[in-house]
């Protein structure tokens, strides 16, 4: 299964790296393969690597303003023009999305994928892998959206938070029916 990740590229602590690096590893044990931002720094790094070193494959997708930091020994490396065509094609490379930490480049992936799926543009699974309670304001905000009439459909047929990388892979797994 070709799994997107987004994420931060960031250099992060501990509490971060280690949970990233415990699922990138399942993924390349797993025989997937990890399309993410191609980013050779932070933490994209760590999880390229630790699908590269458990046997997985890497297609990056870069964008043009970042090419320089691309990861120079990825099975794959797109780079596309702008932010939305980078966005588009790791949508299309991808059958699954998970969205780990990450800043506001994260958030607006997520909210962009989230969106699609919404309107029934894509109907891949989407994982949101809550680290150390990341992202439990977000959680809180579209339980909020629902209550509020803001969502036409509710939350969790949206995205699947998982508190750990086992839980992200096998809600994963389980949905692509590989389990």
């Amino acid at each position: 299964m070709n799994i997107c990740v987004f994420l931060s590229a960031a250099d992060l602590d501990d509490r971060y790296t280690v949970p990233a690096r415990e699922f990138a590893e399942l993924l390349g044990r797993g025989g997937h393969t990890l399309v993410w931002g191609g980013s050779e720094s932070g933490l994209m790094k760590v999880v390229a690597d630790g699908v590269q070193e458990s046997g997985g494959r890497l297609v990056g997708v870069s964008v043009d303003f970042l090419a320089a930091k691309a990861r120079t020994n990825a099975d794959e490396m797109v780079i596309a023009k702008d932010l939305a065509e980078r966005k588009a094609l790791l949508l299309e490379k991808s059958d699954a999305i998970v969205i780990m930490v990450g800043g506001t480049g994260t958030l607006d992936e997520a909210t962009e994928i989230l969106e699609l799926k919404k309107h029934g543009k894509h109907t891949k699974p989407v994982v949101l892998l809550n680290t150390a309670g990341f992202y439990d304001g977000l959680r809180q905000q579209f339980q909020r959206m629902e209550d509020e009439g803001f969502l036409p459909l509710p939350p969790t047929e949206l995205v699947f938070f998982a508190k750990d990388a086992v839980g992200a892979l096998a809600y994963l797994e389980e949905s692509a029916g590989l389990l």
